[in-house]
């Protein structure tokens, strides 16, 4: 049996070999893991379909392997299993028409002159029939992207190349995020039902072409000219990351409102309870509060945690609050996700980020982990920076920068205190947030980083909006 690298994730048709776990003469087991491989942002364990003995290992680590390249053959294979995720079932097809009888000779007869033709009768539209999903698919208009990176399992994924279904266009239900079958049915459902429609025939003027804007390369330089240079490969982290960053850079127009938190209290509260969540097994640091204050701030502020929908014209508000950790690790920068944060208190806020970002720094980190966040948080307070202006992490609208606080004299009730003041970085999309709104968010948020007992005393003011 000859074990392939699977498709573990969609538009990733490549990895890169970081482990293997087996050598040749090993006896493996069901679902045993094989090798690891990196793809994406994450490190995805192959497992071995069945029991049996290594053979052969066709690679090595370092290697870049593509979908369907064999890594490694087993021998004495038993009990080989199905795949757990079950086969989506062929779509619905119309049912082909009986086939008209042929009709009966006639015998010839004179025919008499036929009287002036009467005006043409328009024929009644005949009835839409259902439309099968392959011919659906083929001509249909596309559906708008809903998940630029769909998390779903190979079977389905086959199943979808197969119909010609962008699997970016499926909404997924299923943990996470992740396609499961009945999404794909319901994908198909809805293409079937806009295709029956019948053609709306309108006169319309077509709008002017606008000319194409070339791209500027910036030509090669010869960098050895002035001295000796080394290339060096990009990992395929990096390579993600570079692309999400030009994305988002030049699709979202950034705005960054800057504001400062003095968080004494906030430190104070933090020395007084980290005993107490000491004791549960959990490290109590300045991360957890954020998060909770940061999500009360969401669930009054929602256009703050939505996405604009790549048509321009609907915001997607979303009923849940799932904010991403950005953690810094050897390989570059990955981002977690912390979900459903307004359910949760400190306790399971500072585990949960403590345990994910440890998973993340070793690479252990599932896709579905990664994926499905409504806000991010980008903290460099343990790294020492200040002030920054984190780019929008596409699709979201809204990141936060946090820095690290610093003693500063502050004027407090007549008199100069040492306070503990914290520098945020609030980076928005100004198509869907304006500045106003931004000073707003802002304002609450630092009310209740400052206030932690009391949460903010009151609303931030408004006004008139403006940027």
């Amino acid at each position: 049996m000859e074990i392939r690298l699977p498709q573990v994730a969609e538009g990733a048709d490549s990895g890169t070999v970081v482990n293997v776990l087996v050598k040749v003469g090993d006896t493996v087991a069901p679902n045993q893991d094989l090798v690891e491989v990196e793809t994406q942002k994450a490190v995805v364990s192959i497992p071995s379909p069945a029991g049996g003995q290594v053979s052969q290992v066709h690679v090595k680590e370092g290697d870049t392997v593509k979908v369907g390249q064999v890594l490694l053959s087993l021998a004495g294979v038993e009990g080989a299993e199905a795949s757990a995720e079950p086969e989506p079932p062929p779509p619905p097809t119309a049912a082909a028409p009986p086939a008209p009888a042929p009709a009966a000779p006639v015998p010839a007869a004179p025919v008499p002159a036929a009287p002036a033709p009467a005006a043409p009768v328009p024929a009644a539209p005949a009835p839409a029939a259902p439309v099968p999903a392959a011919a659906v698919v083929a001509g249909a208009p596309a559906f708008p992207v809903v998940n630029p990176e769909p998390v779903a399992p190979p079977g389905l994924r086959k199943q979808a190349r197969n119909l010609g279904i962008d699997l970016s266009r499926v909404r997924g239900t299923g943990r996470g995020g992740r396609i499961v079958v009945e999404d794909v049915r319901n994908y198909i459902a809805a293409l079937q039902a806009l295709a029956a429609r019948p053609p709306v025939v309108a006169t319309a003027v077509p709008a002017p072409t606008p000319a194409a804007v070339p791209v500027a390369k910036a030509p090669p330089v010869d960098f050895s000219r002035w001295g000796t240079v080394s290339r060096q490969a990009l990992t395929p982290l990096r390579r993600i990351v570079s692309q999400r960053m030009h994305q988002s850079w030049s699709t979202v127009p950034h705005v960054t409102q800057l504001d400062n938190a003095d968080i004494t209290e906030l430190l104070a509260l933090r020395k007084k309870r980290a005993p107490e969540l000491e004791k549960a097994g959990a490290r109590l640091t300045l991360t957890p509060f954020i998060l909770e204050a940061l999500a009360k701030t969401l669930r009054k502020h929602p256009r703050f945690n939505a996405s604009l929908e790549p048509d321009g014209e609907h915001l997607v508000l979303k009923d849940y609050v799932h904010i991403g950790i950005a953690v810094d690790t050897e390989a570059g920068l990955m981002v977690p996700v912390i979900r459903d944060v307004d359910k949760k208190g400190l306790l399971e806020l500072a585990q949960e980020t403590e345990r994910l970002a440890e998973k993340t720094r070793r690479r252990k980190i599932s896709p579905d982990e990664l994926q499905g966040s409504s806000f991010t948080i980008s903290n460099q307070g343990a790294l020492g920076g200040g002030h920054f202006t984190p780019i929008v992490n596409h699709p979201e609208v809204a990141i936060l920068g946090v820095g690290r606080a610093s003693t500063t004299p502050t004027w407090v009730d007549g008199k100069v205190e040492a306070r503990q003041i914290l520098p945020l970085a609030l980076s928005y999309d100004h198509r869907v947030v304006d500045g106003a709104d931004a000073v707003r968010f802002v304002r609450d948020l630092v009310a209740l980083l400052e206030k932690p007992d009391n949460g903010p005393s009151k609303p931030a003011p408004s006004g008139k909006k403006g940027r």
